[in-house]
């Protein structure tokens, strides 16, 4: 469709990533037309809220509570100002659910699946007086277990979620709130994404995930961390778990768990865990275990690690405790392990990404292009043009091809130390030595940068450490 820059919200066009043969720019779509509003003489469309839609909402506020005056005042609240369908809530009452079943338990909350009798709401029917909605629809349910009641951090993960709100969002969509009866603690209604999250797709299916997927993986969570920090979101606890898809076939990668996000510069004012470090220990930056503030380069280190686990299938750190060992060894620089295959200009990024002067690393910007080039060179000719990503992720390949062969450890058969922990639980260790680098990491990544030969890429030996093999 083409249409005039006029369909877009023009003070939110942002750029927020620029790669080798285009920009990307965020902007909030008003949505594809869907009818003709008889009373206001305008079209209506999919995603845009008819000018009286606060006027519906808040004839309706005295029908519905929460029992709990902030949440209904948050929810009362995120109605008046949505000006998009992405941007409402409701209170839903329990009722309304079927099916529910546990499908997920986190470090701090329970994760549902629930069939949402009604479903979300579309658009106000004029002719019957009521929303229309879109009819049953599946939800999962997200309780929180260390809490009964709603505080502010729990309010700040909703207004923070809802930020990241709107048709071109790539976070999952949240539908409202609800609460169980029976434990009397509030739950989060939210998008249901069948195919789950990438740590268990990456274990299911890692052998049959081609350099093309990798690297379109790649390039799409740099476009969408490039979005949020465009907004000034730092998303805190960013691993595998937490990146979703309804169908990892057609690329489409969803973010979720906003719990410990924060806008740049905010504090909660009530928050009883200030000094609280929380996270999945293997994701979360060196500089942050040693009690520094998070900021946007913690959420680039953490890209980092998943790339590599992403291009290797080995989660970091498999094969011993998740402790205060640990910690303090990646405070010294360790770092997971990179194959001496992998091609070169990615296992430089990764380096980049986790490295512990944290003024080194890269942008989600500037990894964005890098992938889009990377990509586009890969893709060149179908996949057949001699440039040097090509040659190296060919040479990557066959050498994998040739590792079948033998006995090795791979993402088939690999034991998990029973206290490799990977969901997110408090990480208050004491005296942790400031964050650096290991000896040889400077080194390394020079060679690396100063590497243009993919050719050499057999010969140039262990880029960090060995690969875990037998």
């Amino acid at each position: 469709m083409i249409f005039d820059v006029d369909v877009l919200k023009r003070i939110d066009i942002k750029e927020i990533a620029k790669g080798g043969f285009g920009t990307i720019y965020y902007a909030k779509w008003i949505g594809n037309i869907e009818r003709w509003d008889i009373e206001y003489q305008k079209w209506i469309r999919i995603e845009q809220l008819e000018p009286c839609n606060s006027k519906h909402f808040k004839n309706n506020f005295y029908k519905w509570t929460s029992g709990n005056e902030q949440i209904d005042k948050f929810i009362r609240d995120a109605q008046l100002n949505a000006e998009l369908s992405e941007e409402v809530i409701e209170w839903i009452p329990y009722n309304r659910f079927k099916g529910i079943i546990e499908i997920a338990n986190g470090g701090f909350s329970t994760i549902y699946y629930a069939e949402w009798i009604d479903g979300y709401i579309q658009y106000w029917d004029i002719e019957n007086q009521q929303w229309k909605r879109s009819d049953q629809f599946e939800v999962v349910l997200k309780k929180y277990d260390n809490f009964a009641n709603l505080n502010e951090e729990f309010l700040n993960e909703m207004a923070i979620h809802l930020k990241t709100m709107d048709t071109s969002s790539y976070s999952i969509q949240i539908y409202g709130i609800t609460k169980d009866p029976e434990t009397n603690k509030y739950m989060m209604v939210l998008q249901y994404m069948p195919d789950g999250n990438l740590r268990d797709y990456l274990k299911n299916h890692f052998n049959n995930i081609n350099w093309d997927y990798k690297l379109l993986y790649l390039r799409m969570l740099a476009q969408i961390f490039s979005f949020f920090h465009t907004l000034d979101i730092l998303h805190g606890d960013f691993h595998p778990g937490n990146i979703l898809s309804h169908d990892y076939k057609s690329v489409n990668l969803y973010i979720s768990d906003f719990g410990l996000s924060k806008i740049v510069g905010q504090n909660l004012e009530n928050s009883n865990n200030k000094r609280n470090i929380i996270g999945v220990l293997p994701y979360v930056a060196p500089e942050v275990l040693c009690g520094e503030e998070y900021t946007k380069a913690a959420d680039v280190y953490s890209f980092g690690i998943i790339a590599n686990e992403l291009i290797t299938g080995f989660v970091p750190y498999y094969d011993v405790p998740h402790d205060r060992d640990l910690a303090r060894r990646i405070c010294n620089g360790l770092r997971p392990k990179i194959p001496f295959h992998t091609p070169k200009l990615i296992a430089r990024i990764i380096m980049r990404c986790w490295d512990a002067r944290v003024t080194h690393r890269p942008t989600f910007n500037s990894l964005y292009k890098e992938f889009d080039e990377h990509l586009c060179n890969y893709k060149e000719n179908y996949f057949k043009n001699n440039n040097e990503i090509s040659i190296q992720i060919d040479n990557a390949v066959k050498f994998s091809k040739h590792l079948k062969n033998r006995t090795i450890i791979n993402t088939y058969n690999y034991q998990m130390h029973p206290q490799a922990i990977y969901t997110s639980r408090f990480l208050n260790y004491a005296n942790l030595p400031k964050s650096k680098n290991e000896e040889n990491f400077e080194k390394g990544l020079e060679e690396l940068t100063n590497s243009t030969s993919a050719l050499s890429v057999f010969a140039s030996g262990s880029i960090n450490m060995c690969v875990p093999y037998s």
